[in-house]
């Protein structure tokens, strides 16, 4: 028999079921206390809610674990390339040759965009964040993929070969995408890369190749590129995340949810965030420089100071990713040798901070976004394409979410809420009030 738990309330006893993870997280199933107690829990930003049963991604922030269908990121980092936990990620299991084969075949079959959406870039002002740009692009794909109708109560092979056609076209086209809006921004001409060269590869291609100029492939940029990718590649039920499910259980596309995740990615406390650790940094440059000042008015609470890029809201101890990225981030500063004052205040950042102990003791060390904004300003990205950098890295995650929860055919998201505005009131008309 499952575990119970009780709730008494007007002199009533409920009973819900304790429903247990394969990693033994305990969760209330309070989906009946409604209909039978005219009950809702409250609890703003779902922090305490678990709005699905998901097998893609566990994370124990207090453990610092994050493994993508069991596997640990250190080994996925160390050992995989990123389509293959793209695939890991989407269809549960890793690749076979054949299979990866094919996954690479069909994304270079499908990496051509219509001329018409290069028109739809080319509209927009240079001013524009590349964020925005992105998602409206990412929606604009529907209009050049009619969708069709899926209903997957049953076995229909047309149906899955046409999930897995739009799986493998948003594949295809964000790289594509995103390294146009880069390069147009740069004043760039708009080139097609090719993904036979491995798809971490053709990605740094397309964005750095200059005019006129034969292409050198750096092994420890694209080395840095495929673990940063990796790591953002999913996160649990973050924000962006928990928004492709939302709009996808209305059964919107695919194009139309991933386009929404995009758009919640960009705010500040979510993907921005390694943007933010660059405007942090540049911020004390234009002050001087001295980062020990800084840290001092980090540690003042009075202060209205914050120190970007430290500590996560979730991993209340090191974030695993960093540990992985931080040496990347090294690799890539000692090969490229660059002089930038930038790059020295972060590193003077980070030592200070792993050496004392008001950080440490508060477990407040340097996280992925720290890092990983490191390594695109050393790469010369703009700082406002740092975020997508990160939703190139999430796309397979939004991909897995989306593709999981129409496979389980979960009911569309309708959250309650507690009303606190006024009660019934009689209309007055215009010439009384």
């Amino acid at each position: 028999m499952s575990k119970k738990v009780s709730i008494n309330y007007n002199d009533q006893n409920f009973e819900l079921d304790l429903v247990k993870g394969s990693e033994n997280e305990n969760g209330i199933d309070i989906s009946s206390l409604r209909n039978s107690a005219n009950l809702i829990t409250l609890d703003p930003g779902f922090k305490n809610t678990g709005s699905c049963k998901s097998s893609i991604t566990f994370l124990d922030g207090e453990k610092g674990i994050l493994r993508y269908r069991g596997y640990s990121i250190e080994d996925l980092a160390k050992n995989a390339n990123f389509l293959e936990v793209a695939f890991l990620l989407i269809y549960g299991e890793l690749p076979n040759k054949s299979q990866l084969d094919k996954l690479i075949f069909d994304i270079n079959e499908n990496a051509i965009i219509d001329e018409d959406l290069k028109k739809i870039l080319e509209g927009f002002p240079k001013s524009a964040h590349p964020m925005g740009i992105l998602s409206s692009l990412t929606s604009a794909l529907i209009a050049f993929n009619p969708e069709k109708k899926i209903s997957l109560n049953n076995n229909n092979g047309d149906e899955n070969d046409y999930m897995y056609n739009s799986i493998v076209k948003l594949l295809a086209k964000i790289p594509i995408l995103i390294a146009w809006v880069h390069r147009r921004r740069k004043g760039l001409s708009l080139d097609y890369g090719d993904y036979s060269l491995g798809y971490v590869q053709n990605i740094t291609k397309m964005m750095f190749q200059l005019p006129n100029q034969e292409y050198s492939e750096n092994d420890i940029i694209v080395n840095a590129m495929n673990k940063l990718l990796i790591l953002h590649a999913d996160h649990e039920q973050n924000c962006s995340t928990s928004t492709v499910r939302i709009v996808g259980s209305s059964e919107a596309s695919l194009f139309a949810s991933v386009s929404a995740g995009i758009s919640a990615l960009w705010g500040r406390l979510h993907g921005g965030a390694n943007q933010a650790v660059l405007e942090m940094l540049e911020a004390i440059k234009n002050d001087g420089g001295d980062t020990k000042k800084f840290m001092l008015k980090a540690k003042d609470k009075s202060d209205p100071f914050r120190l970007m890029g430290f500590g996560h809201r979730v991993y209340k101890n090191f974030d695993p990713r960093a540990k992985i990225i931080k040496v990347a981030a090294h690799e890539v500063l000692k090969d490229l040798g660059i002089d930038d004052p930038i790059l020295d205040i972060a590193k003077s950042l980070e030592i200070e901070a792993l050496d004392d102990p008001y950080f440490t003791s508060r477990k407040l060390y340097p996280n992925v976004d720290f890092y990983s904004g490191i390594i695109y300003k050393a790469l010369k990205i703009p700082k406002e394409m740092f975020t997508v950098m990160f939703a190139l890295g999430r796309l397979p995650g939004w991909i897995a979410h989306w593709r999981e929860m129409r496979m389980n055919n979960d009911p569309i998201g309708r959250p309650r809420q507690i009303y606190t505005g006024e009660n019934h009131r009689d209309f007055i008309s215009l010439k009384k009030r």
